[in-house]
């Protein structure tokens, strides 16, 4: 049986437990996956229930435009719905969405306008303002307002609770949801609430955002108010969907830990999502945890959204790498002798033991090099620096018929070329000028302070 449109394909995602993820939990934890939906997120529920209803109320009428703030998701599945029923569409949003969602927006035909995010709700240049804005000044347009619209909330209780009641057999003791603006997580409460008050809801919050302190006092604290990069969850508003006597505990997320999160459930699981994603799950685990759930607690989370939204961002190394949110790989010494002198490397110039310092010298001296490694057959035994000789031969001028086993220093630390280089840059100090490096194939190379000055400073 073919669908009328692509709006009926939009629902009855799955239900997925996560297993490597999930390791360290007794309890069940089931992710419920949104990016089946057609337009790749939660919010498509949303956006044609807003819609329909809107026109069954005679807001909108053939030919309209539909004017929202989004942080994307919201606007891509309002764009869809948009595409199906004739409308036209300008979308609002911050400057801190991922430029994939403004141009999947613009691929659907919308209009996108980037507003500046680090100004107040009521800034004129906020993206709630500018949209308000636009929907009084142009004619027969609609302004469906996802933050005080209880059709948000409405849908989810319609589909989206009864889904995950249908889909455990009554089983999940626990919700767990990101917190934007708010109707995911209150409209599946209050239906799940309805079938078992036992039920436990966890709300998802960001570092940056007034809704963990909002929870505890029922007081707006401008304060914690902060800049945060997690897309999609997290408000400096109280928006009418969030209805907090549904939610029985509410966690904060910080970023680092959402987008780590988020990469493992791709690398772990192969469920490729967004980063609120990655804070729900965050989250969920955090409370399984501080709570100590068991085999017989059946945890259901939000997955609001796909990974394809953010590929130049959480799913690139270099943008993680710049916030702080992963370390720079550690790579090996060889790799660092290779960048240093080439992919053919000369080999190490070193001195035996029973050579006269003043062939140690010459030999230096021609190869324009500060230090040599001693050698007794194969085995390193000690160290000639030019330092070293400077002062032994400003003392005793006939140094340089010495043997060098009379006069040579402790021997350079020898690593392994597998070794990460910052363990290797670490063994360099001032008493410790050199490292020799055991290359793959048996031949040895070897790294000098001034080595690691002139590469690093290129």
């Amino acid at each position: 049986m073919w669908k009328q449109s692509i709006l009926e394909t939009i629902g009855n995602t799955p239900l997925i437990k996560l297993q490597k993820v999930a390791a360290k939990t007794k309890a069940t934890v089931l992710v419920k996956v949104e990016y089946f939906n057609p337009g790749q997120s939660v919010k498509d529920r949303i956006a044609v229930k807003m819609i329909e209803d809107a026109e069954a109320k005679g807001l909108i009428k053939p030919g309209g435009t539909i004017i929202e703030g989004t942080s994307g998701n919201t606007g891509m599945g309002l764009a869809l719905a948009a595409a199906v029923k004739g409308y036209k569409c300008i979308f609002t949003t911050t400057d801190k969405q991922s430029m994939e969602k403004v141009n999947l927006l613009r691929a659907l035909g919308a209009e996108v306008r980037i507003c500046p995010t680090n100004v107040e709700p009521d800034d004129p240049r906020s993206y709630y303002s500018v949209a308000k804005r636009l929907s009084e000044e142009i004619p027969n347009s609609y302004y469906p307002n996802q933050y005080d619209n209880l059709s948000n909330r409405q849908a989810h209780y319609e589909t989206t609770g009864p889904e995950i009641w249908e889909q455990t057999d009554g089983k999940v003791t626990h919700y767990v949801a990101g917190m934007g603006t708010g109707g995911t997580i209150t409209g599946t409460a209050k239906f799940l609430k309805e079938q078992n008050s036992k039920i436990k809801v966890v709300g998802v919050d960001s570092v940056g955002s007034v809704y963990l302190s909002y929870f505890k006092t029922r007081e707006f604290d401008k304060t914690q108010i902060a800049p945060y990069l997690t897309e999609g969850i997290g408000e400096d508003i109280i928006p009418a969907n969030v209805d907090f006597d549904y939610i029985d505990e509410v966690i904060q997320c910080p970023d680092k830990e959402a987008f780590v999160t988020t990469r493992d459930l791709a690398r772990k699981e192969g469920i490729f999502i967004g980063g609120s994603c990655g804070a729900a799950v965050w989250g969920a685990l955090e409370y399984a945890r501080i709570n100590n759930l068991g085999e017989n607690d059946v945890v259901v989370v939000i997955l609001p959204d796909s990974g394809t939204r953010y590929v130049s961002k959480i799913y690139n190394d270099e943008w993680m790498i710049q916030n702080n949110f992963m370390e720079p790989p550690s790579s090996r010494v060889a790799d660092f002798v290779v960048r240093m002198k080439g992919e053919s490397a000369s080999g190490l110039i070193v001195a035996q033991e029973h050579e006269k310092l003043s062939d140690v010298i010459d030999r230096m001296n021609e190869s324009g090099i500060s230090q040599v490694p001693v050698m007794d057959g194969n085995k390193f035994t000690g160290s000639v620096t030019d330092s070293m000789i400077l002062s032994l031969l400003i003392q005793d001028p006939g140094a340089r018929g010495m043997k060098v086993a009379k006069m040579m220093d402790k021997p350079f630390p020898v690593v392994e070329y597998s070794t990460p280089f910052p363990e290797v840059t670490a063994l360099l100090n001032q008493s410790n000028q050199a490292v020799v490096v055991r290359m793959k194939d048996g031949s040895y190379e070897i790294i000098t302070r001034s080595d690691l000055i002139q590469t690093l400073s290129a």
